[in-house]
């Protein structure tokens, strides 16, 4: 998990950029000045075809009333803005203003860049609340033929002022020079004058292999804080109850989209749906919905003593910073923040969010082992991304005489506690080691199957497991359903019918899932199913009676889906909040899923 933090559009098909045959013009017209291969928006549209904004826009620290000239990192400048190239652009502000970006040759980022700057650089910096630009979004289910302007209160990272780098025992990086010591990991005095704090992730005496350690280099020590006090909690999901008191049921469940929530943010909009085992004895799991409505406040941070936190964001882009730097977290990507790291959400559009977590109380999410299928394939170590250092300075002379407050909530067994301290805990200057946040894209999977016949096991489409102690068994695993072709032979080629020692906990990034109808009572994006230990589970009978009698032709199925899975070996319950508060699980789920199920049997004479 080694490359530096970029940002990059979750495609998942490939997109042809060949200009379309044009007729030829007469001798006498004046040739046209675009370049081939530069498209007009509108036409784009019209062909369905998607756009990629380049990953160089997200973290340039550029100030929008100066000029793009300013930029450090000044060779992104001449790069094309999307893929593929347009003549035009309109750029939208979440608050309503439009510009236009404009090349012929195809827009670049300068071009962006201009546009946005024409309308800012009368502006003193004191008149823009938010005066960085963090980046661009392509919405297409907003508008096809625009994209949105992010922006931010700071510079957040940048490229050429915070290095990132590997070595043989993990990741490294420093937001200012000379910030990392050598050698050492703590000198008498640690360069600049930081304090050297090791955060572990896993006891001292754990196997090298498995051994996960950062050692960070920050302004103050986490430690310097008041005493936390226990704090009231957002919703029922944080108290020591839940766990204790989860239904145990065979019955297959299924629920509607969860409901949006305009005013929690990240951590207030969690609510715990299922789980598993006791944090209190680093056991089992949980599984959890969110949604926000708005940012956390720019002075809070919060961090789990209970364990890894796994997001899959459904919809609405997070903005995730931690002690370690920033993650950018859109649909169609996920993230893991380690136990114990700090963090902050924020909603760079605003909200809504919605999406699915997984807290994991028991060992490390790593990649699984790849057997016969070889040295690569599935998700590729390569394209996780970890953050570059990046922080703030907002302290006294002392830890506890600073001009400001900041609030530090943790979870600790499923209770909230809370701190007041007069510094930022986001002041890490430099940090090296293996333990520390990523994300992922979900479009980089690589995805296998069969290709002769049957539909092989899900497991073949694992992105990452958290071992048990038993060889080959997960805790959990983390499992997408991406676009793929099927070419099976004689092969009924959806998932089939199964029962299964592991608990499925599913859900809808979007799209359709080729096993399950949507619409209505069915299996929609923002909702979920849980078919537990031994329950039997598979296609709907419309899905059924479709492949069965489909003509067996090679054919991708899921373009512009994702459905994902949570599977783990343990006996999942289901709290008060997922069974009954949240309102959603659909009461017809079996008779609208099987309840018409034919029998095809006939019998033959011997």
């Amino acid at each position: 998990m080694s490359e530096p933090l970029t940002k990059v559009d979750s495609a998942v098909q490939g997109i042809d950029i060949a200009p379309k045959d044009v007729p030829k013009e007469t001798k006498h017209r004046r040739a046209s000045s675009s370049a081939n291969g530069v498209m007009n928006i509108n036409d784009l549209e019209a062909a369905g075809t998607e756009l990629q904004i380049a990953k160089e826009t997200q973290g340039t620290g550029w100030k929008i009333n100066t000029s793009p000239s300013t930029v450090e990192e000044k060779d992104i400048l001449k790069k094309l803005l999307t893929t593929p190239p347009v003549k035009k652009i309109d750029l939208h502000f979440p608050l309503g203003l439009e510009v236009t970006a404009r090349n012929l040759k195809g827009v670049t980022i300068k071009d962006a860049m201009d546009a946005i700057h024409k309308q800012f650089k009368k502006r003193a910096d004191d008149e823009l609340d938010m005066p960085f630009l963090a980046g661009f979004e392509w919405d297409k289910e907003e508008s096809w033929t625009r994209l949105v302007v992010h922006l931010r209160k700071d510079a957040g990272h940048q490229p050429s002022s915070s290095k990132k780098k590997k070595n043989k025992g993990g990741e490294e990086s420093e937001a200012v020079p000379g910030a990392l010591p050598v050698g050492h990991n703590s000198p008498q005095k640690p360069p600049l004058g930081l304090y050297a704090e090791k955060l572990s992730g896993t006891a001292f005496t754990a196997p090298r292999h498995e051994n996960k350690q950062t050692w960070l280099y920050r302004i103050l020590p986490a430690c310097s804080h008041p005493p936390f006090a226990a704090a009231p909690a957002p919703n029922d999901s944080f108290s020591a109850e839940p766990l204790k008191k989860l239904h145990y049921i065979p019955n297959q469940l299924r629920w509607d989209p969860f409901d949006h929530e305009a005013d929690t943010d990240f951590i207030s909009g969690l609510h715990l749906v299922a789980g598993a085992g006791d944090p209190t004895l680093k056991q089992g799991c949980a599984m959890y919905v969110y949604a926000a409505g708005r940012s956390m406040d720019e002075r809070a941070a919060f961090y789990s003593a209970d364990g890894d936190l796994l997001v899959v964001p459904q919809e609405g882009v997070l903005d995730v910073r931690t002690e370690m730097g920033c993650l950018l977290v859109r649909p169609m990507e996920m993230c893991v923040i380690p136990r114990g790291v700090r963090y902050q959400v924020r909603l760079p559009a605003g909200g809504p969010a919605r999406g699915y977590a997984m807290e994991l109380f028991q060992g490390r999410f790593v990649l699984p082992e790849l057997g016969p299928i070889g040295s690569n394939g599935l998700a590729n170590a390569r394209d996780f991304q970890a953050p570059v250092a990046s922080f703030d300075e907002d302290c006294g002379e002392t830890a506890f005489d600073g001009p400001n407050e900041y609030v530090v909530t943790t979870k600790f067994n499923n209770v909230l506690y809370r701190t007041v301290q007069r510094h930022t805990p986001f002041d890490v200057v430099a940090w090296h080691g293996n333990y520390y946040p990523y994300k992922y894209d979900l479009g980089r999977f690589n995805t296998i199957g069969s290709i002769s016949f049957d539909h092989p096991d899900p497991s073949i489409f694992t992105v990452l497991s958290a071992p048990s102690d038993h060889p080959g068994t997960s805790i959990a695993d983390f499992v997408i359903f991406p676009p793929r072709w099927l070419v099976g032979e004689d092969t009924f080629r959806p998932p089939w019918y199964h029962r299964n020692t592991m608990s499925e906990f599913m859900g809808l990034i979007q799209g359709g899932y080729d096993a399950k109808k949507g619409g209505k009572g069915g299996f929609v994006p923002g909702g979920a199913s849980l078919h537990n230990v031994m329950s039997g589970h598979g296609p709907d009978v419309d899905s059924y009676e479709g492949a069965r009698n489909a003509e067996l032709k090679p054919v991708k199925v899921g373009a512009g889906s994702c459905a994902f899975m949570f599977e783990s070996c343990l006996m999942v319950g289901v709290t008060d909040w997922g069974l009954k508060t949240c309102q959603k699980v659909q009461e017809a789920y079996n008779e609208h899923s099987w309840g018409g199920v034919k029998v095809h049997w006939k019998k033959t004479s011997a």
